[in-house]
């Protein structure tokens, strides 16, 4: 304000810095005291792969003082607050600044962590791999639907050391996509997951969801750091706001994204794996599947819907379209199978399954980008192919 527009248009100058920094995969990390506003805000102290700030902070755009004077009243209270933004997923935590230090050294184990660090799962036996041949299709999706079934949040209590969540795995927080910053297997890992929690509370995949979603993936391309995608959803959200909202959009954002990373992914298809929802996290370098894990365009009822006009025929199109992992492995949609066997522990499942993501993610640690991108995109043009060259052409007359 005393300077002038000479030194407003300084926020270009200083966002530039912040992008030549992040350019050479170094980590940017923001924390915003007392009272963080204007400029400050909505250039750099906005745009930290990690953003924290201060208990009680004012943090903001427009100034409590601005506002009354322009419009007679006083700005809505605790709307600038840290602990609000954080509720609203802006920031990725409210954090006191005696705990700060515990925090950033958390941090950056997590981003030291490199492909080939001992892993806590070495000794552990391979993953048991689930039969190809007995798995049926609609036992997979009734068994993914079993409310007692572990999902993403004890996946990541097993497997993950050094968690650093970001905002939408806030305690009481029921955003269906979660992000997390972890050590997996010996490796700094950013995990993309949908939790099938925050969709039981009636939370649904929308197109806010997918965007929390892309921010993952963009932060495993800024830092360098390998991509974890976790699936385990009933689908998006079908619904007025979603569609005004840009779903099918935000959906294809999210594929081409996960498609072109420039950083080793693996895909878990931990359980649920209906829709679009599922399908954008779905394309990686390698896949692995839970033996009691679905992937469909639509729940098999509302495939049967479409195509028999009633949901009766749930069952017989699960089998038709061969969605179960088991089918899948077989059809070369996934690269692994790891059983999840009824009355087994979940913790030994868990197990397997982070061992399976270990022994992926170093098997294509160190392939150069550019091949990882080619060979990811080359898996799903010869998919099909097969039923392609053979099938009949009964010529027209």
């Amino acid at each position: 304000m005393q300077e002038g527009t000479a030194a407003f248009v300084q926020m270009a100058r200083i966002t530039a810095a912040v992008n030549a920094h992040k350019d050479a995969r170094l980590p940017y990390l923001v924390y915003l005291r007392h009272p963080t506003t204007g400029g400050v805000f909505a250039s750099w102290g906005s745009l930290g792969h990690i953003n924290v700030a201060q208990p009680h902070a004012l943090v903001g755009f427009l100034g409590p003082k601005v506002y009354k004077a322009l419009h007679g009243n006083d700005f809505p209270a605790g709307v600038q607050q840290s602990e609000n933004l954080y509720r609203n997923g802006i920031i990725d935590a409210v954090l006191d600044p005696r705990h700060l230090r515990t925090f950033l050294i958390r941090m950056l184990k997590v981003l030291q962590s490199k492909a080939g660090t001992p892993a806590p799962f070495a000794s552990l036996p391979s993953p048991a791999i689930a039969s190809t041949g007995d798995t049926d299709s609609w036992a997979a999706v009734t068994a993914s639907r079993d409310p007692r079934r572990a999902g993403l949040r004890s996946f990541l209590r097993r497997a993950a050391t050094d968690l650093v969540p970001l905002s939408s795995f806030a305690p009481g927080n029921s955003q269906v996509v979660s992000l997390s910053i972890a050590t997996i297997a010996g490796q700094g890992t950013v995990v993309v997951g949908l939790d099938r929690r925050a969709a039981a509370d009636g939370t649904p995949l929308g197109p806010q969801a997918l965007r929390e979603a892309q921010r993952g993936m963009r932060i495993a391309s800024d830092l360098g750091l390998p991509l974890l995608a976790v699936i385990d959803t009933p689908g998006a959200d079908l619904s007025v706001e979603a569609e005004e909202g840009g779903l099918g959009r935000e959906i294809a954002r999210s594929l081409s994204l996960l498609l072109a990373l420039r950083v080793p992914t693996v895909t878990l298809l931990l359980g649920q794996g209906a829709g679009g929802g599922a399908l954008a996290l779905f394309p990686a370098d390698r896949i692995i599947a839970s033996s009691d894990s679905w992937l469909a365009p639509l729940p098999p009822e509302g495939a049967s819907a479409i195509v028999h006009g009633s949901t009766d025929h749930a069952a017989e199109m699960a089998r038709q379209q061969r969605v179960g992992a088991a089918a899948m492995l077989q059809d070369g949609l996934v690269d692994e199978v790891v059983s999840d066997s009824p009355g087994a522990s979940s913790n030994i499942f868990f197990d397997n399954a982070a061992r399976a993501v270990q022994q992926h993610l170093g098997a294509i640690a160190q392939i150069d980008p550019d091949m990882l991108i080619k060979e990811r995109c080359q898996r799903y043009e010869v998919i099909g192919a097969r039923e392609l060259d053979t099938a009949q052409i009964v010529p027209s007359h």
